[in-house]
């Protein structure tokens, strides 16, 4: 119902360059090219220039992205109106997520969505390496649940609605013969690891800037040598000596690994946010708003049980 090309001229607006458009959006580069040179002729106004061997933005085309965006959520309300009229909930619902989100929230999510709505189809990817809120954008998935960093879109972006679904303490993960081991029934508080070496772990894209942040509330700046992505990685750099390591709460710990999860206790304890973000607008069509429904109560059962 709206002109197809201004989705591309918005993701265009996300992803910075051509070529990184036509991979978000399944297009050929040329198809992209000529969708917005079509789009400019149409509206009789210069949309992109020339920047080096890249192309930018002109103040028309910015204004037309900011049309666009408001469009665009209004026609996911109307899709949500439209759908109120359907006697079941059916179709497909993608949900995108980091690995622990999967493993604490949606997997189990999805699994009570399918007892309960047996004609949905929920499909659940962990799209490492891509940008979540630019999947929603290019319409690659409806539900993301991600960890709101600095650079990311912030709560007022209109082209999103971002619901808080979880809050994860996070523990220390240390060697079994470390002083700290000992008072894992206890918990340690952060401030008492200032002299330790640590282990940047997890996703850099947020784990890694949670622990400068954290250690910098205890009143410390922690001394970092090496780094892993694998949770099962880290594990053992942490077992063979070679740092401690901030670990979520949701996180695996492999069982054969001698490693200690030690909590964390005092103020403030460091925690990472989790928010369901979707298409502004979408939040109300049934498929979606069962989704968050799910998500929210899987969480909610999660922290009455501790995590």
């Amino acid at each position: 119902m709206i002109d197809p090309r201004l989705q591309t001229l918005r993701v265009l607006s996300e992803r910075g360059t051509v070529t990184a458009t036509a991979e978000a959006l399944h297009l050929t580069p040329s198809t992209v090219s000529q969708q917005l040179r079509q789009l400019s002729a149409r509206l009789g106004v210069e949309l992109l220039v020339p920047d080096g061997r890249r192309v930018r933005l002109t103040p028309a085309a910015w204004a037309l992205v900011g049309h666009a965006d408001a469009l665009f959520a209004r026609w996911e309300e109307a899709r949500a109106d439209l759908a109120g009229y359907a006697d079941q909930v059916a179709g497909r619902l993608r949900i995108t997520g980091v690995a622990t989100a999967i493993t604490g929230v949606i997997a189990p999510a999805a699994e009570r969505l399918r007892r309960e709505l047996p004609r949905l189809h929920v499909e659940i990817g962990e799209d490492p390496g891509e940008n979540r809120f630019e999947l929603l954008l290019a319409g690659r998935a409806d539900i993301a649940v991600v960890i709101p960093a600095p650079n990311g879109p912030p709560a007022a972006d209109i082209r999103f609605t971002q619901q808080p679904v979880l809050r994860e303490p996070q523990d220390l993960l240390v060697p079994a013969g470390h002083p700290f081991a000992a008072r894992a029934a206890e918990g340690v508080e952060l401030a008492e690891a200032g002299d330790e070496v640590w282990i940047r772990a997890g996703d850099p894209a947020d784990q890694h800037q949670l622990l400068p942040a954290a250690c910098a509330s205890a009143g410390f700046t922690p001394r970092t040598c090496h780094h892993a992505v694998d949770w099962y990685a880290i594990a053992a750099l942490v077992a063979h000596g070679f740092g401690i390591c901030l670990l979520p709460r949701l996180a695996p710990v492999p069982g054969d690994c001698p490693v200690v999860r030690v909590p964390l206790r005092g103020n403030p304890v460091p925690v990472r946010r989790f928010v369901a973000a979707v298409r502004r607008g979408s939040e109300r069509q049934p498929p979606v708003a069962r989704g968050l429904a799910a998500l929210r109560a899987t969480a909610d059962e999660r922290a009455a049980k501790g995590m």
